[in-house]
């Protein structure tokens, strides 16, 4: 949010440099970015969210290992995956709302405790079966802790900072989710890839602490019935459409495979049309009105599943087929990490500065050609020559890419839908991540059966020109919808209740 554009909301609100954790903060948001409570408001936020997205990547590099002790083929392998991110893509815009209604604090905190539950009992799982079950148990926790997160923080800082703290988070987060293959590898390599999710509770532990210390609860005064029949159509319907997804290309047209399709797509349908008629929706349709929250989501999905491919194929390909160790495969996605955690908060400043339209447009383009340079990695390539090059311009367009759009996302959504805008955007996010690693597999022509044997080499590489495609699209998609001016809370909202706002609003607007 640009200085002149926030001037209305500096006049209205007074701001604090602290607030204690009992206090519940209005959309007059008071947290100044660089203060005490604003370095333990995201430090809790980072680490909660963090393990979440620590648990979307780290699995990734440890399944090699997972398959040679459990058995598992190429389909238990992505069930591992899927299970996870279906009830996180699932259920996330349910946690959000559950936290605008009940405090994002007290949904945050518990979904933590369930995420630590839940990742004990996947690192005691005795069968693929059983970490499939548990991974989904953890995914709904995640689905909780989420979207609170950085709802939490659009909520609790004053709007001047927003933008800055956001970079931080996106950043921080970010580099949660690199560095879980690095960490994931050298834990995998060292002890067993059970500890993988074993040392979740210790990090767990410390953010639910700090949360309750130091984090303010926030809610929106809007308050309705909470809309479980949206949640349950969504997650069916997810449900059925991924089963058939996964197992449609090892086992053809078998009765449950068709039968599971059918009805997922029947459950989504039934979705769109109960979001139209309750009055409390899951999800409210007309925050889809604003082109650029429909815009961003669209460039979220198409971005998140070029990652999603990249980051499940890539560790797989190097152990396999390279002769990594998990160490190594892991750490050769490190620079991704260094990147982020340098230049994140720079990207969340800049597009606050010149809005997030260029960055947006062309970040995804730079993640293309990222894309392209991996496509050429196989058996006698070096590190240096073959796979860095690679990696440095996938994080580069990473890092263009994820705070800008975070924040354009949160700008197009009033305050009192911040935790559901803000899950809704990780719901496009972890069901592209989710469609990605069931469909693309299959269309690159990798087998699903035992990898005993197998070469991924071709498939990887026309993988990899899929997802290059897919995520330079997402250029275009942000170049026609993100608006060129910087973007603020009261254009989100002139353009989010058209006709019915405030005329002075409207007024307001930047040109696009």
């Amino acid at each position: 949010m640009s200085a002149p554009a926030a001037d209305g909301a500096a006049h209205r609100t007074r701001y604090a440099a602290r607030v204690t954790p009992s206090d519940v903060v209005s959309p007059g948001a008071t947290i100044r970015y660089g203060t005490p409570t604003a370095r333990w408001v995201i430090a809790a936020t980072v680490l909660g969210s963090g393990v979440a997205f620590l648990d979307g990547t780290v699995v990734n590099v440890a399944l090699p290992a997972i398959a040679r002790d459990l058995h598992a083929p190429l389909t238990g392998l992505q069930w591992t995956l899927t299970s996870y991110l279906l009830t996180l893509g699932a259920l996330l815009v349910l946690g959000g709302s559950l936290g605008d209604r009940y405090g994002r604090r007290k949904v945050f905190v518990i979904g933590l405790l369930g995420f630590s539950v839940a990742s004990m009992l996947c690192g005691a799982a005795p069968t693929t079966a059983t970490l499939v079950a548990a991974r989904a148990v953890q995914g709904a926790a995640a689905a909780l802790l989420v979207p609170g997160s950085l709802a939490i923080i659009s909520a609790s800082f004053h709007p001047d900072d927003r933008g800055r703290a956001i970079g931080a988070w996106s950043g921080l987060a970010g580099v949660s989710t690199a560095i879980g293959p690095f960490a994931g590898g050298w834990l995998v390599d060292a002890v067993s890839w059970r500890l993988v999710f074993f040392v979740n509770v210790p990090l767990v532990a410390a953010a639910v602490l700090i949360a309750l210390r130091h984090v303010p609860e926030t809610r929106s005064p809007e308050q309705g019935p909470t809309d479980w029949a949206g949640a349950t159509t969504l997650s069916g319907g997810l449900a059925g459409v991924v089963y058939a997804l996964i197992e449609g290309p090892a086992r053809g047209a078998s009765l449950d495979v068709v039968v599971c399709g059918a009805l997922g797509v029947l459950g989504l349908l039934a979705f769109v049309m109960l979001e139209q008629r309750v009055a409390h929706a899951m999800v409210p349709l007309r925050l889809f009105r604003s082109r650029q929250f429909s815009g961003a989501n669209a460039v979220t999905f198409v971005v998140y599943s070029a990652l999603g491919a990249t980051t499940f194929l890539l560790v797989l390909h190097l152990q396999h087929d390279l002769g990594y160790s998990a160490l190594g495969a892991g750490a050769s996605l490190l620079p991704i990490t260094v990147l982020m955690l340098a230049l994140s908060a720079r990207s969340g400043a800049l597009a606050q500065r010149i809005g997030p339209r260029i960055p947006m447009t062309v970040g995804p383009v730079v993640v293309a050609c990222g894309l392209l340079l991996l496509s050429g990695v196989g058996p006698g390539s070096s590190y240096l020559g073959g796979v860095l090059p690679g990696v440095l311009v996938f994080g580069a367009g990473l890092t263009l890419t994820v705070a800008p759009l975070t924040t354009a996302v949160l700008a197009a959504v009033d305050d009192a839908h911040l935790g559901v805008g803000s899950a809704i955007n990780n719901a496009v996010a972890r069901v592209a991540s989710l469609l990605a690693v069931a469909v693309l597999p299959a269309a690159a022509g990798i087998a699903t059966g035992s990898l005993a044997g197998e070469d991924l080499t071709d498939g990887f590489m026309r993988a990899m020109l899929i997802a290059a495609a897919v995520a330079g699209s997402g250029g275009a998609l942000a170049f026609a919808t993100i608006r060129r001016a910087t973007t603020t809370r009261a254009v989100a909202q002139a353009d989010l209740f058209q006709g019915c706002g405030d005329p002075g609003l409207r007024e307001s607007r930047s040109a696009a």
